[in-house]
C-alpha cells in the first residue's frame, strides 16, 4: 500500500450499538467494528443506557477497527487525518466534572417518563404544547432532552447537589463522548498546560434539546429561565465541521483531531448528499425522515419539527430541515424477536413476511410509548387489529414491515403539505424520490412495500450506512480531505443505487391508507389501561 494513504475515522454511536469505521480517500470503508450494548427498562415506558458501557464500546470499536485495517495492509497509524462523530440525539445525561462519572444512567430518546412534566408545562405555559415552537421548532414532548433534564433535576439527588455546587455537566451522547475523548477530568492540551476535557455540542444535537434558538444558534435564555435550567451546565455550541479538539492519551489513537460532529439523522443527510428540496429516510430503531429546506426555517402546520439539517463549518451557511420522527421502526422487529419469539434473528422477517401476499387485513400500530410525528399522541399505545382465525405469524411479520412504511408515508404526506411544490426537487419524470438508508433497508420487501405505499420511487444507495459516512465527510471537509463539491456530487452515487418503483394501483393504495388511519385512531387514549 502507498505510504501517503489518507484515512478518516467515524464513530457512529447508535441506540443499540456503537461502530467505528475507517474510510479511505475515496470514501471506501477499509476497517470497521461494531459492539452492541445493554438497553435497560427499569419501568414501563422507561429506557436507559449505562454511559460507561457506551464509553467502553467506543474504545473497543476503535481498537478492533484499527487492527482490522492494519491487518489488511493499510497504514492507518500514519494516515489517519481526523475523526468524525455521530450519535443518537436526544439521549440525555448529567455527570460530575470533578469525578468524571455519570450521576444517573443516560435517559434514552424514546423514554416516556416525562409525560407528567409535559402535561404540567402544557397547562402552565401560555402557548400550551407549542409554547417554544417559534424559538426552537419543537413541541413540548417526552422526546426532547430538556424534559429529560428537568426530570433529572427534580428526581435525582446527586444531580441536584452537583448543580448546586457547580459540579454538574449536561450533555447528549456527543458531548459525553467528546468530553471523555479529549481527556475528561485529566484532559491535556499541549498549548495550554493542563485543561479539562472539552464540554461542547454541535448545532444539530443542540437543536434537539428544545433549548437552542434555531436562528441565533445559541442557547435561548428566556427558555432556560422559563424551565429553570442553569446555563452553566450547558456545553458550548459549535458547527458540524471544524476542528473541535484532539484525542487525549488513554485511547487507542491519540493526538488525532475530532473534526466533525452531527446527530445521526443530520449525518445521514450529509452522507446522502441531501441538498435543498431533497429528503431521506433512515430506518433504524426508529425511522427519521428529513427534508432539506435550505437556508430558511419552515414552520410546520402538519405535525412536523423544524430543525437544523447541517452547518458545514463555522462560517458556512445553515441548512434547515423539516423532520418527522417515528419512535418505533426496527424496534418492532426486535420486539418480534426478543419478546414474542416469532423470529430468531431480525434478518428472518423478510422471508417470513414473503410467505403471504398481503397482511390478510391485519394492521399493526407500534405505539409502544406513544406516537411521534405527525400525530404526537403520548396517550397512544400499540394495537394489532383485524385479527381473524385465518391470521398467522407471516401476516403479523408483514404487518410489522407495513407499519414502518405507513408511518413514513404519514410523515412524507405532511412534508408535501408544508413544503409545497416549490420546496421539493423532482426528477426528469416529475417524481419526488425518497432516499433511504440504515440497516433495515437491506430488506428488499420492506423497500418495495415503501414504494408501493408512497406511490413514488425509493432510492437505496450502494452504501446503506450513510450515517457514519456523513460524519466522516464532515470531518474530512474540516481538514481538507474532501471538498463540498466532492461530497455532494450525486452522479456517481446514483449510478450505484438500487431503485424500487411502485407496483400497487392507486385505488388499492388509498383503501389501505384509510384502513391504516382507522387503526391509528384506535391507539388513542390507551395509556391508562389498568395493569
Amino acid at each position: 500500500m502507498s505510504k501517503d494513504e489518507v484515512f478518516i475515522g467515524s464513530i457512529d454511536q447508535g441506540t443499540t450499538s456503537t461502530r467505528f469505521i475507517i474510510y479511505d480517500r475515496f470514501a471506501k470503508a477499509v476497517g470497521s467494528h461494531q459492539v452492541e450494548f445493554t438497553q435497560f427498562y427499569p419501568e414501563a415506558g422507561w429506557v436507559e443506557h449505562d454511559p460507561m458501557e457506551i464509553l467502553e464500546s467506543v474504545k473497543v470499536c476503535i481498537a478492533k477497527a484499527l487492527d482490522k485495517a492494519t491487518a489488511d495492509g493499510h497504514n492507518v497509524d500514519k494516515g489517519l487525518k481526523a475523526i468524525g462523530l455521530t450519535n443518537q440525539r436526544e439521549t440525555t445525561l448529567v455527570w460530575s466534572k470533578s469525578t468524571g462519572f455519570p450521576l444517573y444512567n443516560a435517559i434514552v430518546w424514546m423514554d416516556a417518563r416525562t409525560s407528567s412534566i409535559c402535561r404540567k408545562l402544557e397547562k402552565e405555559l401560555s402557548g400550551g404544547r407549542t409554547h417554544f415552537v417559534e424559538t426552537c421548532g419543537l413541541p413540548i414532548s417526552t422526546y426532547f432532552s430538556a424534559l429529560k433534564l428537568l426530570w433529572l433535576l427534580e428526581n435525582v439527588d446527586a444531580v441536584k447537589e452537583a448543580v448546586k455546587t457547580g459540579d454538574a455537566l449536561f450533555g447528549t451522547i456527543d458531548t459525553w463522548l467528546i468530553w471523555n475523548l479529549t481527556g475528561g477530568c485529566d484532559g491535556e492540551d499541549l498549548k495550554q498546560n493542563k485543561v479539562k476535557g472539552l464540554h461542547v455540542t454541535d448545532v444539530s444535537n443542540a437543536s434537539r434539546t428544545m433549548l437552542m434558538n434555531l436562528k441565533t444558534l445559541d442557547w435561548d435564555r428566556p427558555t432556560l429561565e422559563t424551565l429553570g435550567i442553569p446555563i452553566e451546565i450547558l456545553p458550548k455550541i459549535v458547527s458540524n465541521s471544524e476542528i473541535i479538539g484532539h484525542i487525549a492519551n488513554g485511547w487507542p489513537i491519540t493526538g488525532i483531531p475530532i473534526a466533525g460532529c452531527l446527530g445521526d439523522q443530520h449525518a445521514a443527510m450529509v452522507g446522502q448528499a441531501c441538498r435543498k428540496g431533497e429528503a431521506k429516510s433512515t430506518y433504524g430503531t426508529g425511522a427519521f425522515i428529513l427534508l432539506n429546506t435550505g437556508e430558511g426555517v419552515i414552520t410546520s402546520n402538519h405535525g412536523l419539527l423544524s430543525t437544523i439539517a447541517y452547518k458545514l463549518g463555522p462560517e458556512a451557511p445553515v441548512n434547515y430541515a423539516l423532520e418527522g420522527s417515528i419512535a418505533i421502526a426496527g424496534a418492532a422487529v426486535q420486539w418480534l424477536r426478543d419478546s414474542l419469539g416469532i423470529i430468531k434473528s431480525a434478518s428472518e422477517i423478510e422471508e417470513l413476511a414473503m410467505k403471504v401476499d398481503n397482511s390478510g387485513g391485519l394492521y399493526f400500530v407500534p405505539a409502544f410509548n406513544g406516537l411521534f410525528a405527525p400525530w404526537w399522541r403520548e396517550d397512544a399505545r400499540g394495537v394489532c387489529i383485524g385479527i381473524t382465525r385465518f391470521t398467522n405469524k407471516s401476516h403479523i411479520a408483514r404487518a410489522v414491515l407495513e407499519s414502518m412504511c405507513f408511518q413514513v408515508k404519514d410523515v412524507l404526506d405532511s412534508m408535501h403539505k408544508d413544503a409545497g411544490e416549490k420546496g421539493e426537487v423532482k426528477d426528469e419524470k416529475g417524481e419526488f424520490l425518497l432516499r433511504v438508508d440504515g440497516g433495515a433497508t437491506i430488506n428488499n420487501l420492506l423497500m418495495q412495500i415503501q414504494a408501493d405505499l408512497l406511490g413514488s420511487s425509493v432510492v437505496r444507495p450502494a452504501d446503506i450506512e450513510t450515517t457514519a459516512l456523513g460524519a466522516a465527510y464532515a470531518a474530512g471537509l474540516a481538514v481538507g480531505v474532501w471538498t463540498e463539491k466532492e461530497v455532494f456530487s450525486a452522479g456517481e452515487k446514483a449510478e450505484k443505487a438500487t431503485i424500487f418503483h411502485p407496483k400497487l394501483d392507486e385505488e388499492q393504495r388509498q383503501k389501505r391508507v384509510e384502513s391504516w388511519c382507522k387503526a391509528v385512531s384506535r391507539t388513542f387514549d390507551l395509556a391508562d389501561l389498568s395493569l
